[in-house]
Parts: structure tokens; sequence; C-alpha cells
């Protein structure tokens, strides 16, 4: 395969490669706006295989082609791989190659593999490790990026999925959802079978693009390593997509996208009702029902003070009703109910305050 994708390329140099209708098309190219097809050799149904030339001679800066492969929905473990090939007659790169994974039809993101500034010696292969499975889909797109006054060839050629492992990228298990109180620190734990490389790039993508690198890694045995990163996006109540990438010598690892659920810690909404009064003691009821924020509710408290006073008293709520013992009488009370829920930080500021006085003595 080696010498007849040497000699393919060759036709496409002394030819002009034109997209021709009658063949079968694995893929579509961009062909409007800032995304300009620069030169594509036909889709052929032999057994050549699928396979695309781009001449970025004359071209400025930044013009794209794309080469958007069949929607995937995949039940079990399986590789993509392909070969790419960089040529000029000058030997300064002809641009950037770049891949990106599109999943249930959202974002195209950031690259999840690319190449760039280099002029390669033949055929080079490449693999993609991506963990997203039935039912969620995806999509891989490959895109050439032109570079001005650096005229030559991208090609890319052989693209199969494969019903096995990758042999070189590392294959990612699931990434779980992660669930924080707003103002928390979140962790993702990124694991993959594989063997892990100083060389290595690893990071957390977000479903939007951006990226953030993933500081500390650790070698669980010769198979499997695992990496840890924390997202400080957790100011606000919010639901965000995250997952895990990395880049080896041998192709890139992708994982499934997990969710970053923030959630707000609860407050009543109405100050507790007052039930009955004493002139040491008040009966109260919380009024925990309606909040502001998220729950389950794990844990209701109970403060009060006097209004002149600058001290505060705590005590917990096991009952739909709850009475105050040993006050003074003849003294006004502020009373607030505190509310908390799962995980830390998951206490929300008090409730409007309920202000009432004991009876005289």
């Amino acid at each position: 395969m080696g010498v007849e994708r040497k000699k393919r390329i060759q036709e496409c140099k002394e030819e002009s490669p034109v997209l021709m209708p009658n063949h079968e098309k694995l893929y579509s190219l961009a062909n409007t706006g800032k995304y300009t097809t620069f030169a594509s050799l036909p889709v052929s149904s032999t057994a050549r295989g699928s396979f695309m030339m781009v001449n970025s001679s004359g071209r400025a800066s930044g013009q794209k082609a794309h080469l958007l492969l069949p929607t995937l929905k995949e039940n079990d473990t399986h590789c993509i791989d392909f070969h790419y090939y960089f040529s000029s007659r000058d030997r300064s790169s002809p641009g950037a190659l770049n891949v990106y994974v599109k999943v249930n039809g959202g974002p195209q993101g950031n690259p999840v593999w690319n190449v760039s500034g280099v002029v390669t010696e033949g055929w080079v292969k490449a693999e993609l490790a991506i963990s997203t499975f039935w039912p969620h889909f995806y999509q891989v797109i490959f895109e050439s990026v032109s570079l001005k006054g650096h005229p030559g060839y991208i090609a890319v050629d052989e693209v199969r999925v494969l019903a096995h492992p990758c042999r070189k990228a590392p294959h990612f298990l699931r990434l779980q959802n992660v669930e924080v109180n707003v103002g928390q620190n979140a962790t993702f734990q990124c694991i993959a079978g594989g063997k892990w490389s100083q060389h290595d790039k690893l990071w957390l993508q977000q479903w939007n693009g951006r990226d953030t690198a993933l500081m500390v890694t650790r070698v669980v045995n010769h198979r499997r390593f695992s990496a840890t990163v924390s997202v400080a996006d957790t100011a606000q109540r919010s639901v965000s997509k995250y997952r895990c990438v990395i880049r080896s010598d041998g192709g890139s690892g992708v994982s499934n996208y997990a969710e970053l659920i923030v959630k707000e810690p609860p407050t009543p909404i109405a100050p507790p009702e007052l039930l009955a009064v004493g002139a040491t003691y008040l009966w109260i009821k919380p009024n925990a029902n309606s909040i502001i924020g998220d729950g389950p509710i794990i844990l209701k408290e109970v403060e009060y003070r006097t209004t002149t006073g600058t001290w505060a008293e705590t005590h917990i709520v096991d009952s739909p009703n709850y009475k105050l013992w040993h006050l003074d009488p003849d003294v006004e009370y502020e009373i607030r109910v505190l509310l908390t829920r799962p995980g830390e930080g998951g206490t929300g500021p008090p409730g409007p305050p309920l202000t009432t006085r004991t009876k005289c003595a």
C-alpha cells in the first residue's frame, strides 16, 4: 500500500485533481465562506480506498478544507486509524492538519489531534481511541489549514474503523459526572488504559472547546494510569460538560463527555411560622418546604438570638414543629432557619427572620 499511495501522490502532483461526481463520496467538503476546498482527489470505491489531497499553493493563510466522516454509533471498544502526508518542494510545511470529534451534533470545539510545521518522510499513521458509545454518537472531522507562501500538499488516506483497541493511543475508561455546591472545588479523574509517557499531553476539554491542562498524573500499573484536574467554573448554579483528551506519540485518546453539575445550597423562602408563645418558650414551624436553591434537604437547623444581643445559638430540627426552651420572659427574639443539602458547602444562607417576643412572667 505504501507504493500505491506514493504513486497516487505523484499522480495528484502531475494533474489538476477535481472531485468527480460519479464516485461514491464517503465524506463532504465545505466549499463556501472561510471553509474553502483547495483540491481533492475522487473518493474511490475500488480497492485503493478513500483518499483526499489538499493543494495549499496560492492560498491565503487560514483557508480551510474539511473532510467529514459519517456519523458513528459504536457499541464497543474500537479504534480509528488513518495515514497522513505533508509534502512541499522547498521542504517548508504547507500548513496544518487538525482532527475534531463532534459528539451528539454538538459544537466542533478544539482539535483533539493536530500536526503542523512538518514535512513528513512518506506516510505517517495515527490513531484515535474514542470512548463514546451508543446511545451517544459522534463524527470525526479532518481539517486542513493553509499557510500563505508555503506551497505544498496535505493528504489523508485509509481512514478505518477497527473493532479492537488502538495499539498506541490510550483508551479512556468512562468519565463520571461530578456534582458540587456553588463555590466548591470540582475535580475530574481521567483513567486510561495504556502506557503513560512523560511526553504525552493530557488535558480536559469543555463542551465549548475550552481546554484545561491536567496537572497531576499517577501511574496505577503498567497498563493503566490516571490524571486529575480541578475545575474553577463553580461560581454559580450551572451544568457544563467536560471530557478527557490525551495526545501521545501514536495518536489521541478521547473520553466520553461527563457533566459538571453545580448546585445552589437551599434557603427557605418564608420565615418560620409562630405556633405558640410562653414566657420561656416559643413553638415554631420551620416552613422549609418552599426553598430557593437545590435539594434534597438533609439537615434543618434553627438559629435564634435576641434582637439586641450579639450571640446566636443553633439547634438541629428533626420534627415538623420545634420548641425553643429556656428563653427569657418579655424579650424579643429573631429566629431563622438554615437548610443543608449533600456535599461540602451545602448549607445555604439563613432564611428570612421571624421576630417575636416572649410573654411576661
